[in-house]
């Protein structure tokens, strides 16, 4: 009969030294994830405080008076406007339905359609803001032809102080800059005020410009005035801290306890 060798096993170092690369890893790991979750329970608390400041701004202007912003009020105010986004303003004069653009992908009652964002030439003024009139069906929208929702002569307006928006929300396309000698843009993504006020032959208020919130509503009155909804909660982030914190003590305080108990064994 032929003996049969003994298989081979691994030796004891090389056992060890596995262990501790294993344990070297696992704990690597563990600081990472524990490193991460203080981290995002950071960016909450800076979210938190970035909304408590927004909150505070915007009330502010809740309670300032109703501006008149007529030609003396905008030589005075013309740099302050933006910090003054929410506060309820009254402004006079003409449209200039000539210079008028669309904001596109805008919904009223679930219903697909733009807002009509309208120059107005303050009276008595050199300057022109634009309007956010309203809102109006898709289809009037693709047919080009706005001529039904024009209000000739003095107008009234009554509505906020919103700011331009140069940028786009995540998942939103930038506009296109019209190059020399192209037509200009009738239809636009964004109220970028700047890049609007680019293809109109007159000063146009920078910056900012009027959502009208006050005008009679419903499918007969186009367009229609959209109100401005306003959040002013403090929303979840300071739960969602408190979560990522307590996740990060219970990782960095189980797991050396983990291994306390593994020692035992």
């Amino acid at each position: 009969m032929v003996a049969t060798q003994p298989e081979s096993t691994p030796s004891m170092p090389i056992r060890e030294g596995v262990s501790r690369l294993r344990f070297w890893v696992t704990t690597l790991l563990v600081l990472i994830a524990v490193g991460v979750m203080v981290r995002l329970g950071i960016w909450q608390l800076d979210r938190l405080a970035q909304r408590r400041a927004f909150n505070a701004r915007v009330q502010a202007q809740l309670e300032q008076p109703v501006l008149v912003l007529d030609a003396a009020a905008l030589e005075e105010n013309l740099d302050e406007l933006y910090e003054m986004e929410y506060r309820a303003v009254i402004v006079e004069g003409v449209y200039d339905f000539a210079h008028q653009v669309a904001l596109r992908n805008q919904a009223y009652q679930n219903l697909w359609g733009v807002y009509l964002l309208t120059p107005l030439k303050v009276q008595g003024s050199d300057w022109a803001i634009m309007v956010n009139r309203g809102w109006i069906p898709g289809e009037d929208f693709l047919s080009g032809d706005w001529s039904r929702y024009d209000q000739p002569g003095q107008v009234t307006v009554r509505g906020m102080i919103r700011r331009a928006q140069i940028k786009p929300d995540f998942g939103r396309r930038a506009d296109p800059t019209p190059g020399p000698g192209q037509p200009p843009l009738r239809a636009w993504n964004l109220a970028n005020i700047e890049a609007i006020a680019r293809q109109i032959p007159y000063p146009v208020v920078p910056n900012v410009y009027v959502h009208q919130t006050e005008g009679e509503r419903g499918m007969q009155n186009l367009p229609i005035p959209t109100p401005i909804e306003l959040d002013l909660s403090e929303g979840p982030h300071l739960g969602y801290a408190i979560q990522w914190f307590t996740f990060a003590t219970i990782l960095g305080l189980g797991y050396p306890l983990l291994l306390r108990r593994r020692r035992r064994k």
